[in-house]
């Protein structure tokens, strides 16, 4: 695809980002489609198998005929994007500015199989919080990265970049931007590289002191399992004694996770590279996507959003769903964005000894719900606490209310 950005002066330099898809694009994204071979039906009467081929070709047919990647360009293009070259790859990111003059700068991490269209939602309520009930004195500067290798970021054509690595890029990248002092929230994968910002690591034994200008994190998906639990539960053994009835359904949810929903990571994590279908078949990069899942099951609430039988109120629409999908085709990174499984050497939502303040958000559907009893241990800083009533693992996509409020509340202390 097209971009065009301002002419380079150095390797340091923030640059202005145009997103410019040609037509052309499209029309390929629509015919492959169309041409697409599907196979036959699944031989159960629910998702046991995967993403039912009813939905995939009801999506198909609104991809192909209905849906106007237009809109969320257009969304996208009404905000400065900008480039920066960290460590030789050139970083995106969308850096929007509250107009409130003390504003806490915040960088705003997303996941997979996530992007900037994520977050688009909480950037009115942090920049502009009297427009959204809220205090002048809740503003934030937003800074919303694309991680490497997903959507407009470079795609890393050496090894390394794991969530410890984008985790220093994005310090350097708030310091470039001239902020001293700044917090940061994340979830899925953003969640771990918040974590790894703050000197989170795989031992928490060996955690490094977080950065002097990293003031605090929120999470929506804390790593806040206790070691031992992690790797029992990553093994399929029962729950141990002692846990209360809250940690014991956790555990279950973890043992659920790792037994039959993580095979898409395990592949990431293990072959990356032979998923060429990603690059080649939008409709093969749209079921592996979809198929995520969350606490909801798998693919959990978004086939819930794409069938139209929300069980709960939620933000999220089918049209959000492809607009991250299609930017993912778009930018070719279906492959590039998987690496970072392979490349990740930190459990997935185990303590990792962060000690700044912290602030923690669960969603009833997320894909484990963690209790304050671990959230206390693994957070000795833990700042905000909040059980929500509805919502999942895409908070800000869902929820952007009910999280832009978690992430206020979080910070305001620390101010």
């Amino acid at each position: 695809m097209a971009v065009k950005t301002e002419a380079r002066t150095g390797a340091a330099e923030v640059r202005s980002f145009n997103i410019e898809v040609p037509e052309a694009d499209l029309e390929d994204l629509r015919a492959r489609i169309r041409a697409t071979r599907w196979p036959n039906k699944e031989t159960v009467d629910d998702d046991s198998q995967g993403v039912p081929l009813a939905l995939m070709q009801d999506l198909a047919r609104y991809w192909a005929n209905d849906y106007d990647w237009r809109k969320c360009e257009a969304r996208l293009k009404a905000l400065p994007h900008f480039v920066t070259e960290i460590d030789g790859l050139e970083i995106h990111f969308i850096h929007v500015r509250s107009k409130h003059e003390d504003a806490l700068p915040i960088v705003v991490c997303h996941g997979w199989p996530g992007s900037i269209v994520e977050q688009l939602k909480i950037i009115g309520p942090l920049t502009d919080p009297t427009a959204h009930g809220a205090s002048p004195s809740d503003a934030f500067h937003v800074v919303i990265p694309s991680m490497p290798g997903y959507g407009f970021s470079g795609q890393p054509n050496t090894t390394g970049w794991d969530p410890v690595h984008i985790g220093k890029a994005y310090v350097e990248l708030m310091k470039r931007l001239g902020y001293t002092r700044f917090v940061a929230q994340g979830g899925d994968w953003g969640a771990i590289v918040v974590d790894a910002m703050a000197g989170g690591r795989a031992d928490p034994a060996a955690a490094e002191p977080a950065p002097p200008e990293l003031i605090g994190i929120h999470t929506n998906m804390p790593g806040a399992v206790p070691p031992d639990l992690f790797l029992a539960a990553f093994a399929g053994s029962p729950a141990p004694d002692g846990l209360s009835d809250e940690e014991r359904s956790t555990y279950e949810q973890l043992l659920k996770f790792f037994g039959t929903h993580v095979a898409y990571g395990l592949i990431m994590g293990t072959r990356p590279q032979t998923l060429y279908g990603l690059a080649d078949s939008p409709i093969d990069l749209a079921a592996f996507m979809l198929d995520h899942g969350d606490g909801a099951g798998q693919p959990g609430i978004v086939q819930q959003v794409l069938e139209g039988r929300l069980q709960k109120p939620s933000d999220l629409t089918r049209d959000d769903i492809l607009d991250n999908i299609t930017l993912f085709w778009l930018t070719n990174s279906g492959v590039s964005s998987a690496r970072l499984y392979w490349e990740s050497k930190l459990p997935f939502f185990a303590t990792k000894g962060v000690t700044v303040p912290v602030g923690v958000s669960i969603f009833p559907d997320e894909i484990y719900r963690v209790p304050r009893s671990w959230a206390e241990q693994a957070y000795p800083n833990l700042v905000h606490y909040n059980r929500h009533d509805r919502g999942g693992h895409f908070a800000a996509w869902e929820q952007p209310q009910l999280l832009s409020e978690d992430v206020r509340a979080t910070f305001r202390s620390l101010r």
